[in-house]
């Protein structure tokens, strides 16, 4: 038995070290070569100071900057140490109760808007953390964002443009807007 034990015990730390130590260290010194800025998270900075990710969604809750998506992570919203979705289906009375409320709430931020509100705005994505809304969300907001912040409607549908990224590889995918950098922007044109 001991004949079969021993080379069992050798691979055990063979394949242990190949796996769980040469290949991370490679595949990070790898990332850190070759693509810094995503291996570190794609962080945006100003001034020295890490302002967020542009993959990571966060809270907007001021009317005048432009809302994100809905996060259903826990504790907390926006909570990138536990992304999850809310697991609710389309017949949970709690998804529409919540629904309801984020419908409320834009309403009530913009209430001569009668439009119909883009469903991204209302429902949380699979992870909870999408930092993009599609250009249909961010058109909804438009007006509300540019009579509050005393701009005129086509600088900040221009900027909205401007920030809107195309599909993936051209055919990947929904056109979308970061909600962070486009906030970060509409800060910058004061």
């Amino acid at each position: 038995m001991i004949h079969h034990f021993k080379p069992a015990l050798l691979m055990l730390l063979v394949w242990t070290l190949i796996t769980g130590v040469f290949y991370p260290v490679l595949v990070t010194q790898l990332g850190q070569l070759l693509f810094p800025r995503q291996a570190n998270g794609s962080l945006i900075e100003k001034d020295g100071k890490v302002l967020g990710s542009e993959l990571i969604g966060q809270p907007f809750g001021d009317p005048r900057y432009f809302w994100g998506r809905p996060s259903a992570t826990a504790p907390h919203a926006y909570n990138a140490g536990a992304s999850s979705g809310s697991n609710q289906g389309p017949t949970n009375p709690a998804l529409l109760a919540a629904i309801k409320s984020r419908v409320q709430a834009l309403r009530n931020a913009d209430p001569g808007n009668t439009a119909p509100v883009p469903v991204d705005l209302v429902t949380a994505s699979g992870s909870g953390l999408d930092p993009h809304i599609s250009p249909a969300a961010a058109a909804y907001q438009a007006a509300r964002v540019a009579r509050l912040r005393n701009l005129s409607l086509p600088v900040v549908e221009d900027l909205v443009k401007r920030y809107t990224e195309g599909r993936q590889f051209g055919f990947l995918g929904e056109p979308r807007v970061n909600v962070l950098k486009l906030n970060l922007a509409l800060d910058a044109l004061r």
